[in-house]
């Protein structure tokens, strides 16, 4: 099959899968617009787009890794460690607040780097490598504040959270930014090619000469950098670095993602996917809360959705 034709398969799947996530979301809008009167609120909406915010940021590092036909179980606690090593930048250093974000940021490039260095030249499983990545940055996270919070992180830097420029939460800008950059990155650059060809067949990319190690290592970092910013930025808008952060990041990260059209088996999946799937499970956790379901349920909710999602992706592959 000519290489055009198959761009354009591709183009037309990845279309189709955007569509129906989209309009799974517009249901479940409607539905829980129609079941409940708080849900339609532009109080209740803003809270809900900061939510998705955070993941969503997340989400967008994990899909890079699994384009690759990786996975990062490390994102939630790398969030938490950078959460509190910029908290500690901030409260302890007297670091200024505008440099703290990037210095954050650096160093969750440098816990990712770290993971994709194992998993890309020591050729050492993702699943295992970032797993016990994960239990050692959650460890450090305590080991460094014995469970208790940094605060207060002051209000200039809390702005940073809290703030709401034009009515837009800053963490929504910076997550619909960050999800221009990625998808232009994607679609527009070597760099996304080779990504997409990496997931696709690791051993074909080797053959025409792409930097496969290099192109692994540096999504790897990615995902720790943006892990790190969301992790900041929870922080911010608690005026708290605590220990907890990002705790329970991994499994909606992941999720929405997948959701999304991104197969665990690399190669395929889009940014626009994981956004909208971003928004669809932070609109399933709004909606436990305004319908009274007990909180314990979300766990389940969000484990089904999970296992529907890999369903699909497997009938998707088939």
């Amino acid at each position: 099959m000519p290489k055009t034709t198959l761009h354009t398969l591709r183009s037309r799947i990845g279309r189709f899968e955007a569509v129906g996530i989209i309009l799974a979301l517009a249901v479940m809008c409607g539905l829980l617009a129609l079941a409940t009167e708080n849900f339609a609120t532009s109080y209740n909406l803003a809270v809900v787009l900061r939510q998705a915010s955070f993941v969503g940021i997340i989400a967008l590092g994990q899909t890079l890794v699994l384009l690759i036909g990786g996975i990062d179980l490390s994102v939630g606690a790398a969030a938490g460690l950078s959460a509190i090593i910029g908290g500690l930048l901030l409260v302890h250093l007297g670091v200024d607040p505008w440099l703290v974000i990037p210095l954050t940021c650096l160093f969750g490039f440098v816990l990712g780097s770290i993971n994709g260095a194992l998993v890309a030249y020591a050729r050492l499983n993702p699943f295992i490598v970032t797993l016990a990545a994960w239990e050692m940055f959650a460890g450090a996270t305590l080991v460094i504040t014995g469970g208790s919070p940094i605060r207060p992180l002051g209000a200039t830097f809390q702005q940073f959270g809290l703030g709401a420029p034009f009515g837009i939460p800053v963490p929504v800008i910076v997550f619909a930014v960050i999800a221009l950059v990625l998808a232009f990155v994607l679609n527009r650059t070597a760099f996304g090619r080779n990504i997409y060809a990496i997931g696709g067949n690791r051993q074909a990319a080797i053959l025409v000469g792409i930097p496969v190690k290099r192109v692994e290592m540096l999504v790897f970092g990615l995902s720790g950098s943006l892990a790190a910013l969301a992790g900041i930025l929870y922080a911010s808008r608690m005026d708290s670095a605590q220990p907890s952060v990002g705790e329970g990041w991994l499994m909606p990260s992941i999720t929405a993602a997948i959701i999304g059209g991104v197969s665990l088996r690399g190669g395929q999946g889009t940014v626009t996917g994981t956004v909208t799937g971003a928004l669809l499970m932070a609109v399933l956790a709004n909606g436990i809360v305004l319908l009274d379901i007990s909180s314990y349920w979300q766990r389940v909710i969000v484990g089904a959705v999970v296992l529907l999602a890999i369903l699909i992706d497997l009938v998707r592959r088939r």
